[in-house]
C-alpha cells in the first residue's frame, strides 16, 4: 500500500468545524476572535479548517466569547499532535515492536542513529518550514523511538549508511561519535559504504526492512512526499536483493568502525 499524507486528523477537522459553527451563529469575525485568542486570522482560518490543530487557547477563547459554557473547551482532551508525519505514522508503530531490522540510508544518517544537535539541524531547516513547537515535539519523538537500541528483549539492529550520508553538512564530530558508540553494542551493527565501491543498486534511494513479533516481513521506503510500507513479498524480496547486495560491497562493522574514527581525526 502506499502511504500518501491523509487528511488532518479527523478530531481537529471536527472541532475546527464546531468553532467556525459557533462563530458564525454569534456574528463573530475571525479577526475578533482571532484578537482575543491572540492569533492572526489567517491561524483561526486554518484552525477552523482542520489544516492545524486547535490549540486550547483558542477553544478556551471560543468558549468564553460564544458562551459556550464549555462545550468547545471539552474538546481539549480529545487533541493531540501527532509525533510523526501522517505519511510514516504506521511505520513508527511496526519499528517499536520490531524484533529486526535492516536499513540502509543514501543521504542522511538513519533516524535511530542520529545525535539530538543533528536530528535539530535536520528538522529545524524542514521545507517547508515547522514552527518551533512542532520541531520540539518531532526531536523528542525521535529520540523515543532511539529506545529501540536498548530494548529489552534486544532487537537485531543492522544499518549500511553510503558515504555521502556521513560527509552531509549537519554530520560533525559529534553524530560521528555517536556513531561509534551506537555500533559498540552487541544488537547493532553499522557497515559504511564507501564511494568507490557504490554499486546501482545503492544508488536507488534508502529503505529499511523489519520483522514483526509475528514474523512477518515489512518493506518500508521514504520520499519527500509518498511512502510505501508493504508486506507484498515480491516487493520485500525485491528490497532484500538490493539490500544483500549493498551489504555484500559495504566495509565489514570493524573497518566501519576504522573509517568513521578516521573521519574523526580529519574534522
Amino acid at each position: 500500500m502506499s502511504l500518501q499524507d491523509p487528511q488532518p486528523p479527523g478530531t481537529w477537522r471536527y472541532c475546527g468545524n464546531q468553532v467556525l459553527r459557533w462563530r458564525t451563529q454569534s456574528g463573530v469575525t475571525r479577526e475578533e476572535l482571532g484578537a482575543a485568542a491572540n492569533y492572526s486570522s489567517a491561524t483561526v482560518k486554518s484552525m477552523e479548517q482542520g489544516v492545524r490543530m486547535p490549540t486550547p487557547r483558542l477553544l478556551d477563547t471560543a468558549d468564553a466569547l460564544f458562551r459556550a459554557d464549555g462545550k468547545l473547551s471539552a474538546a481539549t482532551e480529545y487533541l493531540k499532535r501527532e509525533k510523526f508525519p501522517a505519511r510514516a505514522q504506521d511505520f513508527m508503530l511496526h519499528e517499536r515492536e520490531a524484533i529486526s531490522l535492516w536499513w540502509y540510508e543514501v543521504a542522511l544518517i538513519p533516524g535511530l542513529l542520529q545525535a539530538k544537535t543533528y536530528m535539530c539541524g535536520l528538522i529545524g531547516n524542514h521545507c517547508p518550514p515547522l514552527d518551533e513547537e512542532t520541531v520540539e515535539e518531532r526531536v523528542a519523538a525521535r529520540l523515543e523511538r532511539q529506545s529501540l537500541l536498548t530494548r529489552k528483549p534486544l532487537a537485531a539492529l543492522s544499518f549500511v549508511v553510503y558515504e555521502a550520508a556521513l560527509r552531509g553538512p549537519q554530520v560533525d564530530t559529534g553524530q560521528l561519535l555517536h556513531l561509534m558508540r551506537a555500533g559498540e553494542r552487541s544488537n547493532v551493527s553499522i557497515q559504511v559504504l564507501p564511494y568507490d565501491r557504490a554499486v546501482p543498486a545503492a544508488l536507488l534511494g534508502p529503505m529499511v526492512l523489519l520483522e514483526t513479533p509475528d514474523h512477518e516481513r515489512l518493506a518500508f521506503t521514504e520520499g519527500p512526499m509518498v511512502s510505501q510500507l508493504t508486506s507484498d513479498p515480491e516487493v520485500v524480496s525485491s528490497h532484500s536483493e538490493r539490500l544483500s547486495m549493498i551489504r555484500a560491497v559495504a566495509l565489514s562493522p570493524a573497518e566501519s568502525a576504522r573509517f568513521i574514527e578516521r573521519m574523526v581525526d580529519e574534522l
